[in-house]
């Protein structure tokens, strides 16, 4: 059996992915586009799990004094010789990353950013025995070494650093900040935002303003903060967002990449539920696929050929940009535009990239902006400057939306306890009539999902879903959902408190709308299938058989004739 190159899940160091024989997607002529476009200031931002950490390692790698040419070797940019020669290990590189300065208050997130410039530092204590820096320097960086740095040093921190390694090395430095906006989402969530802003705004401006001593910067992050929040003053600063066509290729895998790298796990017959899943994001002018998703579910494929597809992505966060959307859903237009991007459909909104993280929800103007910079929804085409043709990217991004539309359509089930009653007890009395009516009542105050984008039976199991999540909140009753009885397995079966009463439904989707014959197909195939069977054998003596269809924000309810009463 032919060995096979293992997959980089979650390995974001370059030299280790190349040295350890990890399977690698060449973003390596990002460095050449990268020399030939440089500003001194250059941010790339990008949604979370696409590549940005591996793409700085790799710049680390390329540029850095101690790089390793080894771990360049047949990739794209070795082919580029003489860009290779003048540029490849001449440059000392300062890389931070800031993804761990996540802590419960200001003082604590300030300790972890010490220690991230602690541990910096101590890759350049060979400075200490530098002929060409003063005592005065050197006692410069003693002070980025303390554990107990004050907040004054460790806002010149990144200053210090450059000047020190220029003056070593004769050779202007090479800075690389990761994640550089995710102390302010911490902060903000927990409440120290301007603190942590000032802090952030100080290092910047000393880092990245007027710094001699830098050859250039690179940052990367999620969001677009404003240049009145973190970079004031900052004139050098160029913004390489995914509505930029520069740069556009080298975040995610182009639809080639993909197909390279399934041809090589001999999993192409995987393809098609791949690109449905995880493709559909647009960058510039290149439509990408997430990286961290198809190299998660091509490990499980490997292990497992009949694996399914999972939401690899959306379980890296907690997702409260789409929360945050879909309780604005009460009011009519944006649930309209909800349901029509949840059917597939597009909508058309003027983007602000530029946001703090206190404009982020205070309108849902900007919760557009927010949902399209973070990856929850994608451009189709630019119509405008800043007005953008926006979708759900892929089906992964639509589960999202669907769970939080039922989570959101549960909170309300649960806060109105009369109404789940009436409900509840329409169907334990077998009242058809008024299960539908309530039942209806329900589905205009959710977010319906429409035809044009899933199959059938996908349509089904949302609708089986809001009605699993109603019956939910009946805890007297025993509830269970795609339960084996009889020559199948059925929709849903209830015993009810009495013990003596079950209820079997069969839930459709009427596909033409003719919720009619919905209601007759279910009704059949509880006979044909003999769902009633589990109760019978219980010895339950009452069993109520519904047939329910449904349609957009529609259904029907039929019971099946009498009710089955099995004799003592």
């Amino acid at each position: 059996m032919e060995f096979k190159k293992k997959l980089p899940i979650g390995i974001e160091n370059f030299s280790k992915l190349r040295s350890e024989n990890f399977y690698y997607v060449d973003k390596t002529m990002l460095i050449k586009d990268l020399l030939n476009n440089w500003a001194e200031v250059n941010l790339f931002t990008r949604p979370r799990r696409f590549g940005k950490t591996l793409n700085m390692s790799m710049l680390k790698a390329f540029f850095d004094i101690s790089s390793d040419k080894k771990c360049f070797e047949s990739t794209k940019i070795s082919r580029e010789v003489s860009l290779c020669e003048r540029y490849m290990g001449k440059f000392p590189v300062i890389f931070v990353s800031l993804k761990s300065v996540s802590a419960e208050t200001y003082e604590k997130a300030c300790e972890m950013a010490v220690q991230i410039i602690n541990g910096e530092a101590r890759r350049f204590q060979y400075l200490l025995e530098s002929s060409r820096l003063t005592e005065y320097d050197k006692n410069a960086l003693r002070a980025l070494l303390q554990p107990d740095m004050k907040e004054s040093v460790l806002c010149s921190s990144l200053r210090i650093l450059t000047e020190l390694l220029e003056k070593h090395h004769r050779q202007k430095v090479i800075l690389l900040i990761d994640e550089y906006d995710v102390p302010l989402a911490k902060a903000f969530e927990l409440g120290y935002y301007d603190s942590m802003t000032l802090l952030v705004r100080n290092m910047f401006e000393h880092a990245l303003k007027t710094n001699d001593s830098l050859k250039f910067a690179v940052l990367t992050g999620c969001m677009r903060i404003s240049k009145e929040s973190i970079f004031t003053g900052l004139n050098n600063l160029k913004v390489l967002s995914i509505a930029d066509v520069q740069f556009d290729e080298y975040f995610g895998f182009t639809d080639s990449e993909v197909k390279d790298m399934l041809e090589y796990y001999e999993l192409s017959d995987h393809y098609d539920e791949i690109k449905t899943w995880y493709d559909g994001y647009r960058f510039g002018n290149v439509d990408v696929y997430c990286p961290w998703d198809v190299i998660n579910y091509c490990d499980e494929l490997r292990v497992d050929g009949q694996a399914q597809p999972q939401n690899y992505w959306s379980n890296t966060s907690s997702n409260e940009a789409v929360k945050r959307f879909i309780q604005q859903a009460d009011k009519g237009t944006v649930r309209r535009e909800i349901e029509k991007l949840v059917a597939g459909d597009t909508i058309t909104k003027e983007i602000h990239q530029e946001l703090t993280y206190q404009d982020m929800y205070i309108s849902i103007e900007n919760l557009w902006s927010v949902l399209f910079t973070t990856g929850y929804l994608t451009q189709l085409r630019k119509t405008d400057v800043n007005t953008f043709q926006l979708a759900i990217p892929n089906m992964e991004i639509r589960k999202i939306f669907t769970t939080q539309i039922m989570a959101y359509f549960k909170k309300n089930v649960a806060e109105n306890g009369e109404a789940l009653e009436k409900f509840c007890n329409a169907l334990k009395d077998g009242n058809p009539k008024e299960v539908e009516e309530r039942l209806n009542t329900y589905l205009k105050k959710t977010i319906s999902i429409r035809d044009t984008f899933v199959k059938k039976e996908m349509k089904e199991n949302f609708y089986h879903g809001i009605l699993f999540g109603i019956l939910g909140f009946q805890e007297s009753w025993s509830t269970s959902s795609n339960k084996e009885s009889g020559d199948g397995y059925s929709d849903i079966l209830i015993e009810t408190e009495d013990e003596e009463k079950g209820i079997v439904i069969e839930i459709k989707y009427a596909e033409n709308g003719n919720l009619e014959a919905g209601c007759a197909e279910a009704l059949k195939q509880i006979e044909d299938k003999r769902y009633e069977e589990l109760f019978l054998e219980e010895g339950i003596e009452y069993i109520l058989k519904y047939g329910i269809s449904f349609y957009k924000k529609k259904c029907k309810v039929e019971l099946a004739g009498m009710p089955v009463r099995v004799m003592g």
